[in-house]
């Protein structure tokens, strides 16, 4: 059971916590930490999308942000990124590694196999530049069934289309693009 911390509006732990099926079953913000993988292509930037295993709770199957992860009760952003990291990609890094892109708050109400879906959550969004192979990744197959890259024109024109199966949210590639210099 995953202990999660309960959190005001600005992502302050308010000193409650819940669990997280109870969080999404009864839409109680909490947080979690976004990390985008980058790196220039022959001049072109690239993200490593994450395609979600079937197995999951939620989204199974879609493409998703490279690393991500709910934060446990007493963790901290940076913490549980660089934790997500390690744990889903085999990807070991430093602190000063991650580029702090800022906070973005989700809000998903929909349902899997049934039972009702009310996501909420503040998620601080970091940018890691790293040219790795996709086969040189180590995967942790219950969460990421492959990875795959592909040029940001091309990833932000078909989350706007809604063309690639996904759980993306537009303002985090917004937040991105700034930092692309």
């Amino acid at each position: 059971m995953e202990i999660l911390d309960i959190v005001d509006e600005e992502g302050k732990p308010t000193g409650e916590t819940v669990d997280r099926e109870q969080a999404h079953r009864e839409g109680v913000l909490h947080r979690t930490s976004h990390v985008w993988i980058a790196r220039n292509k022959n001049g072109r930037i690239q993200l490593l999308l994450q395609k979600r295993s079937m197995q999951k709770d939620s989204f199974p199957g879609c493409y998703d942000i490279s690393s991500a992860g709910h934060i446990p009760a007493g963790d901290d952003y940076v913490q549980s990124a660089l934790r997500e990291l390690k744990e889903e990609l085999g990807v070991t890094v430093k602190e000063e590694d991650l580029i702090n892109c800022g906070q973005v708050q989700k809000q998903v109400d929909t349902e899997f196999g049934g039972v009702p879906y009310h996501d909420r959550q503040i998620s601080c969004v970091f940018l890691l530049w790293l040219d790795q192979e996709e086969e040189e990744f180590n995967l942790q197959e219950e969460e990421v069934d492959s990875v795959r890259w592909m040029d940001y024109a091309q990833c932000r024109g078909m989350v706007a289309a809604d063309t690639l199966p996904n759980c993306i949210i537009m303002e985090e590639l917004n937040m991105l693009e700034g930092h692309f210099a």
